[in-house]
């Protein structure tokens, strides 16, 4: 029944540390030599996330910047999307950057306007890192994701002035409560999926998801059979009311869901 797993990252594979526990990777391992297939579906940058693959290891289609990029398990990119350049000069103005970390994550690269020893911590599995940079003068070219870190009630200010003048021309979602991310509007962890799906000549029946975050929002709506973390966002869990909750990330809840649907001793 289950050919495909596709997973978010932190907050769902990821214990609160942001890294992958020893049970996870050897979950997903068992697996892929019954011959599943898996999707990493992240916010993360593509460098990021293959090595955090690596020390999953396993093979994965990798879904990045929330569907902006999609690579292959042999890192060949499959799908591509931007940000108009001259939006993201407006994004890296203060009238909705100032109070944050604003980031930009480009092809090559992760460029942040301040350095931030909660975001090095955060991404010491995979050892990828950013470059400082002056954002409000960059010129804008080849920007995934645009992302705004900082408190809560803060980014639902920002969220409101994005919407105010974006509308619906581009995407907007929080990954966690503390990142607001910016896409092109038809960027979306599902639509990703749905690339994949036809890639692998698969259908939606046959895929199983997991996700915390309101990213994952179309990821759980795409797939044919969502599972929400218990530790998920209060709003994803409100606009999926019938979707089956399972065990929270820091408990390793995906790998034992998974262990139990395969009959894997725990």
């Amino acid at each position: 029944m289950y050919q495909l797993i596709a997973s978010d990252l932190d907050g769902t594979l990821l214990n609160n540390e942001h890294m992958v526990d020893a049970y996870t990777a050897e979950t997903l391992q068992t697996l892929e030599k019954k011959g599943i297939q898996f999707v990493i579906a992240t916010g993360r940058h593509y460098l990021d996330v293959m090595g955090i693959r690596d020390v999953l290891g396993v093979r994965a289609h990798l879904i990045t910047s929330n569907g902006a990029r999609i690579h292959s398990p042999e890192n060949k990119l499959i799908h591509e999307e931007n940000i108009e350049p001259n939006v993201v000069q407006a994004l890296a103005q203060t009238e909705f950057s100032a109070g944050t970390l604003l980031n930009f994550y480009l092809d090559d690269a992760w460029l942040i306007d301040q350095h931030s020893q909660y975001l090095l911590d955060m991404h010491q599995d995979s050892g990828f890192t950013y470059q400082i940079s002056d954002l409000a003068r960059h010129h804008g070219q080849g920007v995934a994701k645009v992302l705004y870190i900082g408190d809560h009630a803060h980014l639902l200010t920002v969220e409101h002035k994005l919407r105010e003048r974006f509308g619906n021309t581009l995407y907007i979602t929080f990954s966690m409560p503390d990142c607001l991310e910016v896409m092109a509007a038809s960027v979306s962890k599902g639509h990703a999926l749905q690339v994949v799906l036809e890639r692998l000549k698969m259908s939606a029946s046959q895929c199983i998801a997991f996700g915390d975050g309101q990213n994952d929002l179309e990821l759980l709506q795409t797939a044919g059979h969502p599972r929400l973390m218990s530790n998920a966002n209060p709003r994803l869990v409100a606009a999926l009311p019938d979707v089956l909750k399972i065990g929270s990330n820091e408990e390793s809840g995906v790998a034992k869901h998974l262990r139990t649907l395969f009959q894997i001793a725990h």
